[in-house]
Order: structure tokens, then C-alpha cells, then sequence
């Protein structure tokens, strides 16, 4: 093994190669802006209505229900923010359906629309695996309810949730619901017709694409608010000359990510090396647990949580090790109070303040997870027996 290893894919991936080969035409020949009417804009409004169509044959859906974003976050914002005041307008629905350990693209903007829009939010327990109860969605569902957003798999524990059950318990009673998928794009089926729902994001970054762009699947008839205003680019939902050779990128990593998900080099190659790391890191270390489901959870992603562990000094440790992983979101990266997320699970700050995150990807192997194995329970331990010492007398 040369240099680090990076066991962070939750929180970016590199760009495929492949993936930055279909871009660069955009940044060089066909540089055109997609509204212009000459020969360059038009060039470059072919690779963006040819992304658009690339990626809603992924996700099983018009092409023209695709919208281009800034981001998974910007994508998050444009359907909790603008279906609640979409919903607001057309039908004075008022109420607001989440959970709290959504990313926080879509809690905070719930919370906002709390506070500042007068909205009132209504987020539903979890169980100690991070996972949503359909039937706590059904009763949580009023007349003014104006959308629901549940995530499809959680970023920081890697949980599934049943986002097909809770479309349909939304469906039949008329309300919105839109889930975030932009951790599970990566790994997981995006059909939209086969999960149901509302409005759905993405972020090409977490599937090998570049930082920066994201899509928002809005399926016809939902009531969308555009929350950036200025020109009619994207049907009118999203102000701003579209980034083109992004756009391509998102499209081109999504389509590589859906024809290799099945392949060896995939998902199968993901859930044994995340087993690995499962077992290896609950047999040795004592006074260690899992997050998040044991089956239903991202191929890619162990979770952990260890007693009486600061998991920013622990990250600093497996950096100088050579390891790069994560305690959590990378939003929250360096923030010392215990996760949200950690905590609806039941977990006290003891236990919620000693989490790591570790996600493989393509590039990972075994002698990386050897690599780790060899080296966390050593860290740990150290770390214990200096809180351990007694201190220094005066």
C-alpha cells in the first residue's frame, strides 16, 4: 500500500475517470451557454438535454421531470421549501412531516419554515436502529399536512428506510412526499415509479461524479415553489445558466453507478469488505456498538460508536495511522456536541460522542481493511488508558 487510505466514500468519492473524460469537452469545444440561440449554445443545450434524458431513463421518468441543482443540498431545499409553500398557496397546508435524523439540507429547512413561515413540524421518533415506522407516518398525517420528507438511507448509520411503504401511506392520502436519496444513489435502486414517490435528490458526488451539481426529480402534478428566482432555466424551478459539463458528469457517473451496481467490483464487493470491517472492529474492541440496521443499511457503510471515545481526537489518531474515515456527516465533522442523529437513536452522549464512520468504495481492498483492523483497536485502547491515568498532583 502507497500513501493513505480513504475509507470516507460516504462523504465524497473521487471522480471516475471515465466520468471526467465526458466533461471536458464541455469546458473546452462546446462551451456555449445552453440558452443562447447560435451554434455553441446550441452544442451545449444537446449535452444538457442529452444528460437530462441519461438520467431520467435511470430513475424511470420523463426527462422533462428532471431538475438540474447546484447540489444534493440545493435539491433538498427546492422540494421541502418550495412544495411546503407551494402546498401553503394552493391549499393553506401548514404542517410539516419529517424525522429527526435527516440530513441537515432538509431538517434545517423544515425548522426554518417552522420558525420564520409559520409552519408547524411534526418529526417522528425512529427505534434504536434509525428506522421509520409507516404506521407513525399515517398518524402523523393531517389534512393540512403539506409534504413529508424521510430519507431513503441515512448518511451517518447507513439505515434503509421503507421510503415505498411511507410513499404509499402518503399517496393515499393525497400529501406529498419527497425523500432525499443523494446518500443512496450510490448503491441503491432510484426508480421513482417503483418507490413512489414526490420529488426525489441527488448529488453526483457520492457516485463518482463531480462536487457541485445535483437533480431533483419532480414528478408531474407536485406542487413545486421555485426558491431561486431569476430566469426560466429548468422549466422555471431553478434560476441560473445551467453548469453544463457538471450536468454531463452527474449523468455519465450515474449510468457507470447503475451498470456496475450488480457487477463483482460493486455492491457485492462493498457488503464483504463492509462485513469485515463489521466484525473485525465488535471483536476487538470492548465497549463498542453498531449504528444503524445490522441488514437493512447501505452496502458500502459501518457504523460505530464506542464508550468513552472522543471521535474527533479518534479521527485525528486514524489520520496520522494513514486512515481517513469520518465521525459522522461530513456537515458535522469537527462539531464536539453529540449527533442528532446518534441521539434519536437512544444512544447517551458517553456513548453518541465516540462515533466513526468507515465507507469503502471501488478503489478500497482488503489490505486496506487488514490496514484498519490492524491499527483502530490499538488507538482505542491507547486513548482509554490516558483517560484512565491519574492526574498529575500540583
Amino acid at each position: 500500500m502507497n500513501g493513505p487510505i480513504y475509507l470516507d466514500h460516504a462523504a465524497t468519492t473521487p471522480v471516475d475517470p471515465r466520468v471526467l473524460e465526458a466533461m471536458l469537452p464541455y469546458f473546452s469545444t462546446d462551451y456555449g451557454n445552453p440558452s443562447s440561440v447560435h451554434h455553441f449554445g446550441r452544442q451545449a443545450e444537446k449535452g444538457l438535454e442529452r444528460a437530462r434524458r441519461s438520467v431520467a431513463g435511470v430513475l424511470n421518468c420523463a426527462p422533462d421531470e428532471i431538475i438540474f441543482t447546484g447540489c444534493g443540498s440545493e435539491a433538498d431545499n427546492l422540494a421541502v421549501r418550495g412544495g411546503a409553500l407551494a402546498a401553503r398557496e394552493q391549499r393553506g397546508a401548514r404542517h410539516i412531516v419529517t424525522t429527526p435524523i435527516e440530513h441537515p439540507a432538509v431538517i434545517a429547512t423544515a425548522r426554518q419554515l417552522r420558525d420564520h413561515f409559520g409552519f408547524e413540524l411534526t418529526e417522528l421518533p425512529v427505534d434504536h436502529e434509525g428506522r421509520v415506522n409507516p404506521d407513525d407516518v399515517a398518524r402523523a398525517l393531517r389534512p393540512d399536512t403539506a409534504l413529508v420528507s424521510v430519507m431513503y438511507a441515512n448518511n451517518e448509520i447507513g439505515t434503509v428506510e421503507p421510503v415505498a411503504e411511507i410513499a404509499a401511506v402518503c399517496r393515499e392520502r393525497g400529501v406529498p412526499f419527497h425523500t432525499d436519496a443523494v446518500q443512496a444513489a450510490s448503491q441503491l435502486d432510484v426508480d421513482v415509479q417503483k418507490l413512489g414517490v414526490s420529488t426525489m435528490a441527488i448529488g453526483a458526488h457520492k457516485f463518482y461524479g463531480p462536487k457541485g451539481v445535483g437533480a431533483l426529480f419532480v414528478r408531474k402534478g407536485s406542487p413545486l415553489l421555485p426558491t431561486q428566482t431569476g430566469g426560466s432555466h429548468e422549466h422555471g424551478l431553478r434560476a441560473g445558466t445551467q453548469n453544463v459539463p457538471y450536468v454531463v458528469g452527474l449523468a455519465e457517473a450515474l449510468k457507470i453507478t447503475v451498470a456496475e451496481r450488480e457487477t463483482p467490483s460493486g455492491n457485492a464487493k462493498f457488503r464483504a469488505l463492509r462485513e469485515r470491517i463489521i466484525e473485525g472492529v465488535l471483536n476487538a474492541i470492548p465497549d463498542s456498538a453498531l449504528t444503524g440496521h445490522r441488514t437493512e443499511r447501505l452496502p458500502n457503510h459501518a457504523s460505530f460508536v464506542f464508550k468513552g471515545i472522543d471521535g474527533n481526537e479518534l479521527l485525528m489518531h486514524l489520520d496520522l495511522a494513514g486512515i481517513a474515515a469520518s465521525s459522522g456527516s461530513a456537515c458535522k465533522t469537527g462539531d464536539p456536541t453529540p449527533s442528532e442523529v446518534l441521539l434519536a437513536l437512544g444512544l447517551t452522549p458517553e456513548w453518541a460522542l465516540g462515533s466513526l464512520r468507515l465507507t469503502v468504495g471501488r478503489q478500497t481492498t482488503g489490505a486496506h481493511v487488514d490496514r484498519l483492523l490492524e491499527v483502530l483497536p490499538g488507538i482505542v485502547k491507547k486513548m482509554r488508558d490516558f483517560q484512565r491515568m491519574p492526574a498529575a498532583a500540583d
